[in-house]
This record gives structure tokens, sequence and C-alpha cells, in this order.
């Protein structure tokens, strides 16, 4: 196996077990009708985002998937195999009522959080399949942290909840957002060699303030190829300033430059942000 980034097992499942607390909390919080509300992700309901970490924390303790519906890839908005392995878990669960399916993810995530604390080095440094490809077991559940973030903004934005901006959660979703910015700046938006990006980043969005949560700076430098450095030699060709939940809303493809006005500012090589902008989105 190449040589990959070892994650730290105790604060990779800690960050897990809060996201975790931080949804059930927003859950619990919900009424029934809350529940159908649509999300930022076309064709999905609150209910489905849930269902769709249901599902692949069964997928992952073991459990076996629900049989195929015939009507599941058929679906607009489901474009590839993982789409269609999720929209399973979302039609079968889609007449569940709202306390059964939060009781059954209380129940898997209790199983699968004891199950990662009693798992051993080797196991958690083992290579598999991850959603980024192959990768060990720790950069999968750093993935997990990641994709349920992501998914309690959602149901956050829906319902009108904001919250849940800072923390060991949201420091390692963006420890995983900041992975693909040399793909994002190099690949897609094509920047040319001896570009150099800064993402500077802060706490807030909605309306919570610029000096409360994360404060980040992600730096890009692109020669052969475009990568994340830990510091620039001297100023970026361009720096984009916004808020953390901002810009996993663009990062997820759940809104859009034009949507977020004021919420990101440019400074220097303006052309060069707007092209980075556009092309942020990159999640499946």
């Amino acid at each position: 196996m190449r040589h990959r980034e070892r994650l730290d097992q105790t604060a990779v499942i800690d960050a897990l077990a809060a996201e975790l607390a931080s949804l059930d909390e927003l859950l619990s919080d919900l009424t029934d009708d809350e529940w159908s509300t649509p999300t930022a992700l076309r064709g999905w309901d609150v209910m489905a985002n849930v269902a769709h970490i249901v599902g692949t924390e069964a997928m992952l303790a073991g459990v076996d998937p629900p049989p195929d519906l015939d009507d599941v890839t058929s679906r607009p908005h489901v474009r590839n195999d993982i789409g269609g392995f999720n929209e399973t878990w979302v039609a079968a669960l889609a007449d569940e009522a709202p306390a059964a399916v939060l009781d059954r993810l209380r129940t898997l995530t209790t199983e699968r959080l004891a199950a990662l604390r009693a798992m051993d080095t080797e196991a958690w440094d083992a290579e598999g399949f991850t959603p980024a490809g192959l990768d060990t077991h720790g950069r999968f559940m750093r993935i997990r942290v990641f994709d349920c973030w992501m998914h309690e903004q959602d149901i956050r934005d829906a319902v009108g909840r904001p919250g849940h901006t800072t923390g060991p959660a949201v420091e390692l979703a963006l420890d995983e957002l900041e992975t693909a910015m040399g793909f994002v700046v190099g690949k897609r938006a094509g920047a040319p060699s001896g570009v150099t990006v800064t993402f500077a980043l802060h706490g807030g969005g909605h309306d919570r303030g610029a000096t409360d949560g994360v404060d980040r700076q992600i730096h890009v430098v692109v020669a052969e190829r475009a990568s994340v450095v830990a510091a620039l030699d001297g100023p970026a060709t361009v720096m984009i300033r916004t808020d953390v939940h901002t810009f996993s809303r663009l990062a997820g493809g759940r809104t859009t430059p034009d949507a977020v006005g004021d919420a990101v500012a440019i400074d220097g090589d303006e052309d060069l942000g707007h092209r980075i902008l556009a092309n942020l989105s990159y999640t499946i």
C-alpha cells in the first residue's frame, strides 16, 4: 500500500460521535411535517437525507440492503450507481414514521460507534473502498463525518435552524473539503502554472458573526499540478473569502455563486476567482 496519511482513530471517532449527537438533537426537535420539507438536494426532503445516512451506516454494519425497487434508477436525480444505492434506502424508508427512522438511526450509530472504538489499529489503517477511492478505513470514517455534517446542514437550511459551524466535526469536514481544492483549482477551474490561491474561511453564515467559529486558510499552488500547501511564499494571486457554511454549500453543489451574493468576496485576480467559484462544486 502506498503511503497514506494516518488519521488519529480516537479523534475521528470522537468527531463522528459529536456529529451524530448534533444531528440527533436537531432531528429530535423537528415536527413530523418538517421531516417532509424539501432540501437543496434535488428530489430529497429531510426524511430522504436521514434515510441516506441510515442506509450508509447499515451498509457499514453489514445489514443487507432493502430489495431493489424498480422505479429507483429512473428517478431524474439518480445519476450513478452510488446514487442508486442511496435512493434504494430513501425509497424503502419513505413511508416510515419519523420517530421510527430516528430510532433506527440511533440504534445503528450506537452499534457502529462501539464497533469503531473496539477496532484495532491494523483494521483502522487497512486499505479498502471509500467514496474517494482506495484509502484507509480511517479516511472512510473522516468522510463519514463530512457526509453526515453536510446533510445536517442540508436539513438545517431546509427547516431554518442554522447552527453547528464549530467544533471537531466541522474541523474534520473542512479537512476533507481541503483535500479537493487542488483538483478544483487546477483541474476544474484550469488555473495556469504559477497561480496561487487562498480560501480564507471564517465561522458563521446566515446570521452568525464573522468571528464565531472556525477560522482557516486553505492555500493552493499551481505548478506541474495544483496542490494544497501549508503556506504561501507571498500574497496569493487570488483570495476567496467566505464563511464556512457558504463554502460548504458551494463545494457541495447546494447553491451557486450568484445565489450567495455578498457572502463571498474576491481579492486579486477577479476573473480567476469567479472561475474557481463557478467550478467549486465537486461532490457526487
